[in-house]
């Protein structure tokens, strides 16, 4: 509930507030949105399951869970990179900002973080759909992902783990280098500010934002890119805790709550739903 509301609350107050209609909160409204789908796919199925005591699952189902998670999962590293070069963009091109950053330029990165997410899932979903399954009829997992499932397959699954393997580097490593390029090239001119409560405000946000991705890419690659190690039992399922329920929970506290601008377009629209009520 927490994760819903604290993301649809932004989302509406980008829509309503003409004092958010930027580049940085049309990528942050686009982030909730995706985390509520992303939120959407997984926990209510699991909460579900722990209520009734009904785990059980059609391999259809599961296979479904699985895709629009792992689309939802993807567009997220790209949105997460094309945000941080946003904010790069603003704070150490200022006077180039607005030219680079126009409406076209904006769709059309979203466009391709979400193109790129179904590019690679879909790939991946298709072999997957190729396999045949004969082993028990129990995943350790609390959702449908790929290397539990695998495990049930009587086929020959090293296409699919070799495809998996490939697209999670292509998803993962190179939109969390851009992201650490992008944050180290702000702090560096976060360095250069001549007052002290700035530096120290504007650490204080990079900081944030810097430990939130850094948890999100680093639980993925451990996940998805090392899937065969010999991990201690149960220690992939605390990984992917991070990636499916905490940073979804986090992101619209650190990214927008916290943010004086999202505070005070709080405010006006609270004034104006209640001048609204009492003069309808």
């Amino acid at each position: 509930m927490i994760t819903m509301v604290g993301n649809l609350i932004l989302v509406l107050l980008v829509i309503a507030d003409p004092h958010l209609h930027t580049p940085m909160y049309f990528f942050l409204a686009n982030l909730s949105c995706l985390e509520m789908c992303y939120t959407s796919t997984l926990l209510p199925r699991l909460l579900f399951s722990l209520w009734t005591r009904d785990r059980s699952i059609s391999v259809n189902g599961c296979l479904v869970q699985y895709y629009f998670f792992g689309v939802l999962l993807s567009t997220e590293c790209y949105l997460l990179a094309v945000m941080s070069y946003d904010r790069y963009l603003a704070i150490c091109k200022p006077l180039h900002y607005t030219f680079l950053m126009n409406g076209k330029f904006c769709f059309w990165l979203i466009a391709g973080s979400w193109i790129s997410g179904l590019v690679s899932n879909t790939i991946i979903t298709c072999l997957e759909l190729q396999l045949s399954f004969c082993g028990p009829p129990e995943i350790e997992h609390f959702f449908c992902d790929l290397a539990p499932v695998l495990k049930l397959s009587c086929s020959n699954s090293h296409p699919v783990e070799t495809a998996t393997f490939i697209l999670a580097s292509m998803d993962t490593i190179p939109t969390f280098l851009l992201t650490l390029i992008c944050y180290t090239c702000i702090i560096i001119n976060i360095l250069q500010l001549q007052s002290k409560a700035m530096r120290q405000k504007a650490f204080s946000t990079c900081s944030s934002h810097l430990i939130v991705v850094i948890l999100f890419f680093s639980s993925l690659i451990i996940v998805y890119m090392s899937p065969k190690t010999n991990t201690p039992k149960g220690l992939h399922q605390v990984f992917s805790l991070f990636y499916t329920v905490l940073t979804p929970t986090v992101n619209p506290l650190i990214y927008s709550l916290r943010n004086r601008e999202v505070q005070l377009a709080l405010s006006r629209t609270a004034k104006k739903a209640v001048l609204v009520a009492q003069f309808p």
